[in-house]
């Protein structure tokens, strides 16, 4: 189950939005070892493409870097869909390399009518997808 703040959840949401009818995309960071997503951290789509995104390589080596430095690992690692529903394709599967990440996918299809909005969470290991429910708090436990 990945547990997520009403904060956070809006953020990765106004960023799909944003970008459409491109493809957004972004990591949530946490403290190594909490599985916790905490630290925002939207990401250029450097494909710039509504049907495929894509890091930036030097970002992503400049995010992984500042996560180290921080002692932070990939929680959650986002991005949307734009026309479609909110489930990973086979591109998404092959290139999910972060097994104890959270995979959210974001469908903005009902900005263009085309779609129902939907926030959904996957677990991607091994090329296996398993969808795992999603709870929305106000803020963490103590």
């Amino acid at each position: 189950m990945l547990t997520i703040t009403r904060a956070l959840y809006d953020q990765i949401v106004d960023h799909a939005r944003a970008d459409h009818p491109d493809e957004a995309c972004g990591v949530v960071a946490g403290p190594a070892g909490t599985g916790r997503p905490e630290r925002f951290i939207p990401m250029l789509n450097a494909a710039r493409s509504p049907t495929f995104y894509e890091f930036d390589s030097a970002d992503l080596l400049k995010l992984y870097r500042d996560m180290d430095d921080r002692d932070e690992e990939p929680v959650i690692v986002y991005h949307s869909h734009t026309a479609t529903e909110a489930y990973p394709s086979r591109t998404d599967i092959t290139y999910a390399n972060e097994p104890h990440a959270h995979y959210v996918l974001v469908s903005t299809a009902d900005s263009d009518a085309a779609g129902p909005f939907q926030f959904r969470s996957y677990s991607i290991v091994d090329g296996v997808v398993t969808e795992e429910e999603v709870k929305v708090v106000e803020a963490y436990d103590a």
